[in-house]
């Protein structure tokens, strides 16, 4: 039996087959692979294998295409999947999309203006960790209660 842990939490990920998403301590602590850089952005998409898809990104701005890690099904499904943007953040993100040139009129053939805004998010996750990592010491306290 494997002893992994979820990249994210730390639990134990022991259960890897019939309990995903099942709302009980296996289902929740069940093993799934994440790709750090969603596969679909390349073109390919294991859920639809052999369908070609169009790219937005034809190499990958932060050399990780393919590279995974493993969550439990908590993490990968409820907090990667699933963040939360409240009308502010979306607000203020589009306020970023627009400085950056990154906004639309109108759809267009090219999808370097949607890479722009994925390079975007992605910049704005990485100095907001930063600032809290740095202004906590690597501690943070924690913000809510289930």
């Amino acid at each position: 039996m494997r002893d992994d842990r979820c990249a994210l939490c730390g639990c134990h990920l022991v259960h890897r087959r019939g309990t995903y998403a099942r709302p009980t301590l296996e289902g929740r602590a069940h093993a799934t692979k994440h790709h750090y850089v969603a596969e679909r952005f390349f073109g390919r998409s294991a859920n639809r294998r052999g369908e070609q898809r169009t790219t937005i990104f034809r190499k990958c701005p932060w050399g990780a295409e393919g590279q995974t890690n493993t969550f439990c099904y908590e993490c990968h499904e409820e907090v990667i999947h699933n963040p939360v943007f409240l009308q502010e953040d979306i607000r203020r993100l589009a306020e970023l999309v627009r400085r950056r040139g990154l906004s639309e009129d109108a759809k267009n053939d090219s999808r370097e203006k949607l890479a722009g805004r994925i390079e975007l998010l992605h910049e704005v996750i990485q100095a907001g960790l930063a600032a809290l990592v740095h202004n906590t010491g690597g501690n943070p306290q924690r913000s809510g209660t289930a």
